[in-house]
Formats: structure tokens, C-alpha cells, sequence
């Protein structure tokens, strides 16, 4: 794989796989993405809220695909404005899979809705793949061009929906699992209680909770980690 291509000081997430993705009611679009990287042709739209997964859904995708196939990944929220994104989408059409995150930052802006139109173009004619996630399905966003929305509008479009609590639950043990983290089920369950209740959130809760008890060299007790939480 000439393999993820990405702007400078961007890395995907080691742990964003799919086996550590808890899909609770999102199993049709994990199947879905799945089978994108088996390297058929598709254009996907994912769309949901902040903290529903998109992003570690297309990090897996791009860890998923096999070696013979190109795969590009852009965090477009953290491009520069217009320029930043029309000069990534230019650069990124050759490849066979191309991922484009939290596309609805740059939508609105010219130069980089006609880049995209180019890339999209460029990519169909070769008959190469395109994954893209929003906040919102295609036809709620405000293009102004035309023709890449209505594009958009035909492609592929997933809704994400909210875990409940057991897959919150499931999700925040398995992702301590994934760090070596021993998260006894009363100090999860604590954890869920007194925290913001999105994944993104919770998890980075979860990373700064292992920092300290590292620091501290304590067991994530549920009196640990409420010494922590009283203290932010």
C-alpha cells in the first residue's frame, strides 16, 4: 500500500479498528464499511453527531484496506480554511480509496467545494472509491455548488446512531482493554454515571484517568477516580 497519506503531524489512531468499534445499533453501516475495503467501487456518506464514531470508522477502513490498494485520509477540520482544503483534495484523487473527515467544515467555501467536484470527477472516472463523514446527511448541508451536493445526495448516506448504555459500557472496557487498563465493572459503571455521555468524550476521560493512575501508580478504583473527577 503506498499507505495512508496524510498532512503533515497527522497520524491515525493505533487503536481505531474495526474490532474495537462497538457498533450497537450501527451494524449496518460497520457491515457496510467493512466490505469497502475489500476495494468495489462505492461513494459513502457517514454521517452523526460528534462522538458517534465516524472518525474511528474511517481510521479503521483505512487500516483495514489491503497492501496492493492506495488509501488517503484528510482530517478536514484541521486544514487551513478554503485554500488548505481545495490544495488536499487536488493532491489525494489518485488513490483508490480517498477518506474525507468532518467534510461539512469546508463546505461553503468555493475553492474547495470546486476541488472536490475535480477529485470526485477524477475519481469516478477511474472507478475508485470515495468514504465521506459529516455532522449531517448531504442534502442538509448548504453547498454552493450544486452539482457535488446533488452528487452527494445520490451516494450511499448512514446515519449514526447513539450507544446505549450497555454498548457505552462495552465500548469503555474495550478500550481500556486496548491500553492494558484493568476497569473493574464498578468503577465503568461510575464513570458512566458522572461523565459527559458521548464515546468521544468518555474516552478521553478514560486516557487522562490512565495517565494519572500511572502517575500515581493507583488501580482505577471507583474512590480513585472520584478523587480525580472532584479535582477538574
Amino acid at each position: 500500500m503506498i499507505m495512508q497519506q496524510l498532512p503533515l503531524g497527522v497520524r491515525l489512531q493505533d487503536r481505531a479498528t474495526f474490532d474495537s468499534f462497538v457498533a450497537g445499533p450501527n451494524t449496518q453501516v460497520l457491515a457496510r464499511l467493512r466490505s469497502m475495503t475489500a476495494g468495489e467501487r462505492a461513494i459513502v456518506w457517514v454521517c452523526g453527531p460528534s462522538g458517534s464514531g465516524r472518525t474511528h470508522l474511517l481510521h479503521a477502513v483505512c487500516a483495514a484496506v489491503p497492501l496492493a490498494l492506495r488509501v488517503a485520509y484528510l482530517p478536514l477540520a484541521t486544514l487551513p480554511a478554503d485554500d488548505g482544503a481545495a490544495a488536499a483534495f487536488e493532491s489525494a484523487a489518485e488513490v483508490d480509496l480517498l477518506c474525507l473527515d468532518d467534510l461539512d467544515t469546508v463546505i461553503g467555501q468555493p475553492a474547495a467545494e470546486r476541488a472536490l467536484f475535480s477529485a470526485y470527477r477524477r475519481l469516478e472516472e477511474r472507478q475508485r472509491s470515495l468514504l465521506v463523514s459529516a455532522s449531517q446527511p448531504p442534502a442538509a448541508l448548504p453547498w454552493t455548488l450544486a452539482d457535488i451536493g446533488s452528487r452527494f445526495a445520490a451516494s450511499e448516506v448512514f446515519v449514526m446512531h447513539p450507544l446505549d448504555e450497555a454498548a457505552q459500557h462495552e465500548a469503555l472496557t474495550r478500550r481500556a482493554a486496548g491500553r492494558g487498563l484493568d476497569l473493574p465493572e464498578d468503577t465503568a459503571r461510575y464513570l458512566l454515571r458522572r461523565s459527559p455521555r458521548d464515546m468521544a468524550s468518555l474516552c478521553r476521560l478514560l486516557d487522562d484517568i490512565d495517565v494519572a493512575s500511572l502517575s500515581a501508580q493507583r488501580r482505577l478504583t471507583v474512590p480513585f477516580v472520584r478523587a480525580l473527577l472532584d479535582e477538574t
